[in-house]
């Protein structure tokens, strides 16, 4: 799911705020250079999501046998394959 630039924009403040409030990071002198960071992490993040999801939709799809979006199969499928697709990114749960 894409966010738009406001959004992302906004979750790099709040992040950044959560950060600061937390203590996880000290007074820095460039509170804008933070929050790019913030938010092209974000945006890798997202981009990243995107990229497998569409990988794992076209596996998905290549069934010759048509596996209904939304059925208990497919969901399963989905988890496998997404988690096929992160481990080959170094990604893996565990």
């Amino acid at each position: 799911m894409r966010l738009s630039h406001e959004k992302v924009t906004h979750l790099s403040h709040v992040v950044f705020a959560g950060l600061v409030k937390r203590k996880l990071i000290g007074p820095v002198q460039d509170e804008a250079l933070v929050r790019r960071s913030i938010k092209q992490a974000i945006e890798k993040t997202l981009k990243l999501e995107d990229e497998l999801n569409e990988k794992v939709y076209r596996k998905l799809q290549s069934y010759s046998r048509k596996i209904i979006e939304g059925t208990t199969e497919w969901n399963v499928l989905y988890d496998k394959f997404l988690l096929e697709e992160l481990a080959k990114k170094g990604l893996g749960l565990g």
